[in-house]
């Protein structure tokens, strides 16, 4: 009996080589590691930073076996939230919009590596892109990095006719956190900027009508519920409670109601008169933590392994309370060698 011929027109796209395990070092303080930029130099190969990264896992040891007390390492990325994933989208657009419209006529001028680059928070901003961590071979042997600007924004001062204001961008916390030690230009935040760019849903949602607890008597509004009735029910009451609780957002937003306004010490007034995003500047403002861990005293405890995620923008905050090498494990995918997508698809 004859085998039936087998179709090898629909072939699997290879993956194309890439290095999967990145060594870099650590310092005290706070580092920031763009895994975009060390992609690019570890590989020759440039990758845009509007990639959400997936990383394996990351294990980070002590050069030297001491005897010292315990130390950590702690890990932080660009929140997972749809908040993040928005405001990314939205200041991406306008910044290429920006530039669109600025390259109308001279498209010729446009840069063949321009890209979106924004810092992670105002540490980010004020280490710049300079301070970034790069990657290192297994002697010890750090890259000399490329160029690897950040985006700006040019918007016109229009308290001084004819001149601009040149902005950086952070993806969390408020705008204008002040101007960066390393490029000397203030920043906006890409989060706030969101937030002051959208409109805002009805303060009751959903929107109840106002007769819905008209459900008794001779001629109730809201015959369909009425329709139910034998005698005394709950339903009225029901209703009643529908519209009165479980009906505000359970997050504190503009012109919204402020269930502890008379806690002492609160800082927030009542109503709530600003648009609170998380990571933005009025709510949870900072990082999403990724893991925490701990060396122990003595010798036989310099290795810690920690966990992996997703990170947007490929941006990693890493602090560390003294100086300690850590390897990057990444993931084999489809995204020249790696597993990751575009932001844009966040």
């Amino acid at each position: 009996m004859a085998m039936a011929k087998r179709s090898y027109s629909k072939r699997v796209k290879n993956m194309e080589p890439a290095v999967q395990n990145i060594t870099v070092t650590i310092a005290p303080g706070r580092n920031y590691i763009d895994l975009s930029q060390i992609a690019s130099l570890v590989n020759r190969r440039f990758y845009r930073q509007g990639i959400n990264w997936a990383v394996a896992g990351f294990k980070v040891y002590k050069p030297t076996p001491t005897e010292s007390g315990a130390s950590g390492i702690v890990i932080s990325k660009l929140p997972n939230t749809w908040v993040m994933a928005n405001s990314w989208m939205k200041s991406f657009k306008t910044w290429q919009k920006m530039n669109d419209e600025s390259l109308e006529e001279t498209e010729s001028v446009r840069a063949k590596f321009l890209d979106f680059k924004i810092y992670m928070n105002n540490f980010h901003h004020d280490a710049g892109f300079i301070g970034n961590v790069l990657p290192q071979a297994a002697n010890g042997d750090v890259a000399i990095p490329g160029e690897w600007e950040a985006s700006k924004i040019y918007i016109p001062d229009t308290s001084t006719p004819g001149t601009i204001d040149i902005r950086e961008l952070v993806a969390v916390g408020q705008n204008f956190p002040g101007n960066s030690g390393a490029t000397g230009y203030n920043a906006v935040s890409l989060i706030e900027g969101y937030a002051a760019s959208r409109g805002l849903p009805n303060i009751l949602d959903p929107n109840t009508p106002s007769d819905a607890d008209d459900a008794s008597g001779t001629s109730p509004e809201n015959w369909m519920v009425a329709l139910f009735n034998d005698g005394t029910t709950q339903d009225t009451a029901v209703l009643t409670d529908m519209i009165t609780d479980n009906n505000v957002a359970p997050y504190p937003f503009e012109n919204g109601p402020n269930p502890t306004a008379g806690v002492p010490g609160n800082p927030y007034p009542h109503p709530f008169v600003d648009t609170m995003y998380p990571n933005g500047a009025n709510q949870m403002d900072g990082l999403e933590l990724v893991d925490v861990s701990y060396f122990n005293a003595g010798t036989n405890a310099n290795t810690l392994n920690l966990k992996g995620d997703n990170f947007p923008c490929g941006l990693i905050e890493v602090v560390a309370s003294e100086e300690c090498g850590m390897i990057i494990h990444l993931i084999p995918g489809h995204h020249r060698g790696y597993l990751c997508e575009p932001m844009t698809e966040m």
